[in-house]
């Protein structure tokens, strides 16, 4: 498997610090101030992004294992995109309150240039699978 240059690495860190501090900047204070008070959804929303600013510290130190999690964050912001802004776009019904959204949708637009794909392709489609049992 060929090895990931030291400088594809620390762009990884990169995101993942662009990724944990705009979480932490934008999300984190409004679940810590206003917890409790939050609706269902937002409330779970926000648990979520944190979750995902919390765990993007650790691709500071493995950047390569939390991979998965820049994959997750590009996914559902694309999905997104694809299945509520642009619609609601087209139709000229995206107001506003959804710019915030479409904004910190529009951040993960680097972060297909800064992953390493060869190592993906290499690591979650080319190699063997984990065992699902025990080899007899």
């Amino acid at each position: 498997m060929p090895t990931v240059s030291v400088f594809r690495l620390n762009a990884l860190r990169g995101g993942y610090l662009l990724l944990a501090a705009g979480i932490g900047a934008a999300m984190a204070p409004q679940l810590l101030v206003q917890g409790p008070d939050l609706e269902l959804m937002q409330g779970a929303t926000l648990s979520m992004l944190c979750a995902v600013g919390l765990l993007a510290v650790l691709g500071l130190r493995y950047p390569l294992a939390m991979l998965p999690l820049l994959m997750f964050e590009m996914a559902w912001k694309a999905i997104w995109l694809l299945r509520i802004a642009v619609p609601l776009s087209l139709d000229g019904r995206l107001d506003p309150s959804f710019m915030g959204t479409v904004d910190a949708c529009l951040i993960a637009v680097i972060f297909p240039f800064l992953i390493p794909w060869r190592h993906v392709l290499d690591t979650y489609v080319r190699r063997a699978a984990d065992p699902w049992r025990r080899a007899a």
